[in-house]
């Protein structure tokens, strides 16, 4: 009997500390973006000296070194549990936003921002373990949409608030305090959640159940590729919106930077409640009965067909039309967000592999903001204008439609092997629960 290593205890209220992640993804993603409303301010580009190729390769920086750590950070969290290495990451990236307002030199700037890049790449394995412990299958859905709110709110905050701080201060002051903020966090998540960090015991039963799930059979999956697919595509379009949306509503629009910081908000703003709304609507169809897998299929593709109206604010000479094609389809891939997060994270993923999954998905999500911010930099430099990297994206959302429909089927989940022998003490020392170690809608193991 696979046994169940991280007991909840009946204290620790599950919903709250979803709320808590939601929280620290919106401080990740306010620490992570605020140098793009740094980026559309003359006085930061010129005290740097900055091309548009350059602001591209800062923009991105970050980008790399969290993708290259997020399959450490799956493979951490799925032994050593969530509390603590989500802890000692989240003062890191902090502190280290803060030193980006100190530092003097472009090295300066990008050593600070793949810091930032490996410590918050702990934030969504870790969370995506915390919900495969705690949540059924008709409930992931309405957790995964409340903490997918926190990624929404991080830039649609984030920009005017850096926007302001930049305008009444500086940028070097809109570091620094964005940065020291974020720590406040830590009080209530400190004395909220259990402390999950194994014993010796617990450790090696972790390493068992780890084991019937190997990294070469995820990659032997066509689901796991397919969801590779899916987050790039996905984050293709969320990270233009996220590093390059400002300066665009500035140089193009002819905006000034209080009114970009605006209208990314309401961006942003409005694919929250549209992700929050489709992960419940969508829990109450299987709730109902529905496949499960059809049910997020479904708002998966509606939600990147949607996102492709963003190529007619392209192209549109009316500045008040083109603000409405650029709120409209960011808003309206939000069907996509909570139901692929569940999808490719969860629903078709066997539960004792989450947390390597994830990080192994999140490879893709952070390649896509690397990939973003600098293709969009170079067709920006090629083209002169914002036309070429919409027209990325648009093909990008039509690749992830097609990848959805083809790709994501329960029949080539990842399998699940038999689990090793153990040492006749090992039972003893913890104790055994019937739900760990299947995916959660089942079919996957007895098809594996």
């Amino acid at each position: 009997m696979e046994t169940n290593v991280f007991k909840r205890t009946p204290a620790e209220n599950p919903w709250g500390i979803v709320l808590l992640l939601a929280l620290g993804l919106m401080i990740s993603f306010v620490d992570r973006t605020s140098l793009s409303s740094a980026l559309a301010n003359k006085g930061f580009v010129h005290e740097f000296a900055l091309d548009n190729v350059q602001r591209g390769w800062l923009n991105s920086a970050v980008f790399w070194s969290y993708g290259l750590c997020q399959m450490p950070m799956g493979w951490l969290v799925d032994r050593y549990g969530v509390k603590w290495p989500y802890t000692i990451c989240f003062a890191v990236w902090c502190l280290a936003a803060t030193a980006t307002g100190l530092v003097t030199t472009l090295w300066g700037l990008i050593l600070m921002r793949l810091l930032i890049g490996m410590a918050e790449a702990v934030v969504v394995p870790a969370t995506y373990r915390y919900l495969a412990n705690n949540f059924e299958e008709s409930r992931k859905g309405t957790a995964l949409g409340i903490y997918s709110v926190g990624g929404k709110l991080g830039p649609a905050l984030g920009a005017p608030i850096a926007a302001w701080i930049i305008i009444t201060y500086s940028w070097k002051a809109m570091f620094v305090v964005t940065g020291l903020a974020g720590l406040v966090w830590l009080v209530p998540w400190l004395l909220m959640l259990r402390n999950d960090f194994p014993s010796r015991e617990q450790l090696v039963a972790a390493k068992r159940r780890a084991a019937t799930v190997p990294l070469k059979n995820l990659l032997a999956s066509p689901v796991v590729w397919g969801g590779l697919v899916n987050n790039f595509c996905y984050s293709y379009f969320a990270f233009y919106c996220m590093t390059w949306m400002p300066a665009y509503l500035v140089e193009q629009r002819g905006l000034s930077l209080q009114k970009s910081g605006f209208y990314t908000f309401v961006s942003f703003i409005g694919i929250a409640i549209v992700a929050a709304a489709s992960g419940w609507a969508a829990d109450r169809l299987i709730a109902r009965g529905k496949d499960a897998v059809v049910v997020r299929k479904s708002f998966i593709v509606v939600g990147f067909l949607c996102g492709t109206t963003v190529l007619l604010g392209a192209y549109t000479k009316s500045p008040q039309m083109a603000l409405v094609w650029n709120v409209l389809s960011l808003t309206l891939v939000g069907l996509v967000t909570t139901n692929n997060l569940a999808l490719c994270k969860l629903t078709l993923i066997p539960k004792q592999a989450v947390g390597l999954n994830t990080g192994l998905q999140q490879v893709a999500t952070s390649l896509a903001g690397g990939v973003s911010a600098s293709l969009s930099g170079w067709l920006l430099h090629i083209g002169h204008s914002y036309t070429l990297p919409m027209t990325a994206i648009f093909v990008f959302l039509l690749i992830g439609a097609a990848n959805t429909l083809i790709m994501m089927r329960r029949k080539w989940a990842p399998k699940v092997n038999d689990l090793p022998d153990e040492p006749a003490h090992a039972d003893a020392q913890v104790s055994s629960s019937p739900h760990d170690g299947v995916i959660d809608s089942g079919p996957a193991r007895q098809q594996a």
